[in-house]
């Protein structure tokens, strides 16, 4: 992976920008890009591209016969989304559900070895909301299969997110330009998110899996403590890293997705939180489940289980494991919770409004040790080690102590900083703007340094 990376930071993405720059019409920008998006996700999935481009055709072909054939418009919606969620289950779950039917019924069958394709989750849910909104009425049938295919496969978010609506980009597809100061924006975009990545996440993982892979006998509180805090920050400037490279990179292009994260960890409630978090993919289901389950209009009871099996399907979607269905349950659960005790759902004074804080950041903390963790007993066992066992193990923490390094305490202040709306506040100041480049040129040198020395460097998406 280190080695891709440096491939499309120093190869791949300034050739395919600069013929986007110079090629004329936005017919040979469109196919220059198409062919780009394919031989990016080739790089990594040389078989599967066959299933993206597959999967683009079939998308291509629902969506014309639910826009033109209205006859047929309920049958192909339907077929749609079978389709789309079978090859889901296929290549996402088919393990899971033998290994769990196995395990109840003791019946032996072969578990299927299927390799999951990157982003599957991506791709899959943004070509079926195309066919929605097209069912729906609120974008209009795309004749030409190229755009489409583009919609489907734009590299920037194909392996990551976030998860774009068709049409949030119809009139950037056939007509859009890029200027010298949205380029510049987009690079700084592209850095921050980068560097949010390379310098911050990766260090925070590294602890984070030094803890979690550790045997059970050298983990006590303060190791606990340690790596799921790690974990915390870890994920959220993955995540954000790479939606921040996805926005920055659609910018560079002429193209602007949506905000993904908005400081999620500022939050006072898991309401809140989900507001903030991942908003392409809490979004998605809000529009294509939540709302057509009811939503909030048919009474407290049915919207408090309504948004529970929209979290059972949100934590499912993350992996195939019972770990992320409890974590979707788990943060079900906490916004019923919301819906019947006003101390947690209702902002108050200053006092009250620190409690919420805590409880939101303490909540969120505790589920992401069941997102992180192998196996339902780990989590079990890590949020047992946080809250009850106090006792001084020599080997324990020595551990603890090795991952306390210079350099975690300074990327742990960095991502403290990051984690809050820091910026908003500097940029009333004239100086800002020209220190950000400062920042940014740091930044991406620091990046390179890391990734051309090979260090630590996940790739979290495997699962998704």
């Amino acid at each position: 992976m280190v080695f891709s990376s440096m491939v499309f930071l120093c190869v791949f993405l300034p050739v395919v920008f600069g013929l986007h720059l110079l090629l004329p019409g936005m017919r040979a920008k469109n196919c220059l890009l198409v062919i780009a998006s394919l031989l990016f996700y080739a790089y990594g999935e040389p078989v599967y591209v066959i299933l993206l481009i597959g999967s683009s055709i079939g998308n291509y072909i629902f969506a014309r016969l639910v826009g033109e054939h209205p006859k047929f418009k309920r049958i192909s919606m339907a077929l749609a989304v079978i389709v789309n969620l079978g090859l889901l289950v296929l290549f996402k779950y088919s393990g899971f559900l033998v290994e769990t039917f196995n395990s109840v019924t003791n019946a032996g069958i072969p578990v299927p070895e299927i390799r999951m394709p990157i982003g599957i989750s991506f791709f899959t849910f943004q070509a079926l909301s195309y066919v929605i909104d097209v069912y729906r009425g609120n974008a209009s049938v795309q004749k030409n299969f190229g755009k489409v295919l583009l919609y489907i496969s734009f590299f920037p978010q194909l392996i990551a997110g976030p998860i774009v609506k068709y049409h949030d980009v119809e009139l950037e597809i056939n007509n859009r330009r890029q200027s010298l100061e949205e380029t510049g924006k987009g690079v700084r975009c592209f850095i921050a998110g980068l560097s949010k990545k390379v310098l911050i996440a990766n260090t925070m993982g590294l602890v984070a899996d030094n803890l979690f892979g550790a045997a059970a006998s050298q983990i006590t509180a303060p190791g606990a403590w340690l790596g799921a805090l790690s974990y915390m920050l870890q994920i959220y400037f993955d995540f954000s890293g790479y939606s921040d490279m996805a926005l920055g990179l659609g910018m560079m292009f002429g193209f602007h997705f949506r905000e993904n994260f908005n400081y999620p960890y500022v939050s006072g409630s898991i309401k809140e939180f989900w507001r903030r978090w991942h908003m392409s993919l809490s979004g998605w289901f809000k529009e294509y489940l939540y709302i057509p389950l009811g939503g909030n209009r048919k009474g407290k009871f049915r919207t408090v289980i309504n948004k529970m099996i929209v979290f059972l399907c949100t934590g499912i979607w993350h992996g195939a494991s019972f770990n992320f269905l409890f974590w979707g349950a788990y943060h079900g659960f906490f916004l019923m919770l919301e819906e019947y005790v006003p101390f947690i759902g209702k902002k108050g004074g200053k006092v009250k409004s620190v409690f919420q804080h805590i409880y939101a950041l303490l909540t969120v903390c505790i589920g992401f040790v069941f997102f992180r963790a192998d196996t339902m007993k780990q989590g079990c066992f890590w949020i047992r080690e946080m809250f009850t066992d106090f006792s001084w193990k020599t080997s324990a923490m020595s551990l603890t102590l090795q991952q306390l390094t210079p350099v975690y305490f300074i990327t742990l202040a960095a991502a403290l900083v990051a984690a809050v709306p820091v910026n908003q506040v500097l940029k009333k100041y004239k100086w800002y703007n020209g220190f950000t480049y400062v920042l940014s040129l740091a930044g991406f040198c620091l990046c390179i340094l890391s990734l051309a020395g090979g260090t630590y460097n996940p790739f979290i998406y495997f699962r998704f």
